[in-house]
């Protein structure tokens, strides 16, 4: 198994890389998934190799302790109980930095796990960041991480401008395929926020790589995605969150799950017998969520289970399933209704594709391989965009 080594581990050990700050006051955005292979923590380690310069911490959707479980939880400001540093939150009061929070600093630092899907929030956290930044004079040091579900595949449509929101600020795919350092490249230089921007490249990760592949102990990122098999169906599964269907919130596999009380076990077996869904497997299922939609009841579905990861398309098969549910259960399948990530007038589930037309495709019982068409040139182009920030070779081998 190849040895990857994490951005914060380099930052830490080479002189070179730790030269960026000399004699800086520093700030750090991070969460629990913030650790080396070693699960020492980021702040830790940043506060031992830079004494007494470590300044303030910043946490991203979810909380610096990942303790929130859904969207729109707010987590508060506190005071780090080992340090004695404040602890912002930008995602309770504000979701970007103030002058008053980065008067403390000179660089933030930033070190979260992403995990390659354009509606996780903890990019465009770092895009505003960013922003803040290039506005207050501040210095911003990414450190890289792997993106979980591998660096070559892409897939899906780009937001429109009208739907743009904090899960989708730019027009990027549902799958983009970079680390967060190379898509704080993108973000910085393609989309022009101009700030002051070093990025620490991992060592030894190649753009083949799925998190399994890198010898790299996984911490959840966010309290919904407690292993690797989670973010690899994540892509797909989080359109349920725009839907009355369980995305599995509440059980021990979310978004590995999906399902509600009205879909029947005949159905489902038909479903799974009739498409070819290239690279995974529909497990029948029955489950009963502890929390979130359909709490307490016994709900029918389905578990993914991926079986080839470099053919499966996450994005294009939960959109077949949901317009497979749409049309067996036309009255009992419902879109949930706003709000969603601070938007209290547009449907969630037009955010989280970003587009309205697909949606309104979909519920036309338009094909899925027609609809794919119509985002093919958008994919093809953004193909081309990414590769001048690629900061890793293709393969491992």
């Amino acid at each position: 198994m190849q040895i990857v080594q994490t951005g914060i581990e380099r930052f830490v050990s080479e002189k070179s890389l730790s030269k960026i700050v000399k004699g800086k006051r520093l700030g750090l955005l991070a969460n629990p998934a913030s650790v080396d292979r070693k699960l020492r923590h980021s702040r830790d380690l940043i506060a031992k190799s830079f004494p007494g310069r470590l300044k303030a911490l910043f946490s991203p959707q979810h909380g610096f302790f990942s303790e929130k479980q859904d969207n729109m939880i707010a987590s508060s400001d506190m005071a780090d109980p080992f340090l004695k540093i404040p602890v912002f939150s930008l995602y309770g009061e504000t979701r970007i930095p103030s002058k008053e929070m980065l008067d403390l600093i000179d660089v933030l630092i930033v070190d979260l796990q992403d995990v390659g899907t354009r509606v996780y929030t903890f990019i465009y956290t770092m895009a505003l960041c960013l922003e803040a930044a290039r506005k207050y004079e501040k210095e911003v040091v990414v450190l890289d991480r792997p993106n979980p579900i591998g660096g070559i595949q892409i897939e899906g449509n780009s937001v429109k401008s009208d739907y743009a929101s904090f899960v989708g600020m730019y027009p990027v795919p549902m799958r983009h395929g970079l680390t967060i350092g190379e898509i704080a490249r993108l973000f910085n230089d393609y989309f022009r926020i101009g700030s002051d921007l070093t990025v620490v490249s991992m060592a030894g990760w190649k753009r083949d790589m799925y998190f399994s592949d890198t010898s790299l102990p996984w911490v959840l990122p966010s309290p919904n995605l407690p292993e690797p098999a989670s973010a690899v169906v994540y892509p797909g599964q989080v359109l349920w969150e725009g839907t009355n269907i369980s995305e599995g919130r509440g059980t021990a596999l979310p978004f590995q799950l999906f399902g509600a009380p009205f879909l029947l076990p005949a159905f489902l077996k038909d479903l799974s017998d009739q498409v070819e869904y290239p690279g995974v497997r529909l497990r029948m299922v029955g489950f009963e969520p502890v929390s979130n939609k359909w709490k307490d009841s016994l709900c029918y579905g389905f578990q993914l289970h991926v079986t080839d990861p470099l053919c499966f398309q996450p994005y294009r098969t939960t959109l077949l399933l949901l317009q497979a549910l749409l049309k067996a259960y036309p009255e009992e399948f419902e879109w949930k209704k706003p709000p969603y990530e601070y938007e209290y007038e547009k449907l969630p589930i037009d955010l989280i594709i970003g587009d309205q037309k697909i949606r309104e495709a979909i519920e036309s019982f338009e094909p899925i391989k027609s609809i794919e068409a119509g985002w093919s040139d958008g994919l093809r182009e953004f193909e081309e965009i990414r590769k001048e920030y690629f900061l890793y070779d293709e393969t491992k081998a």
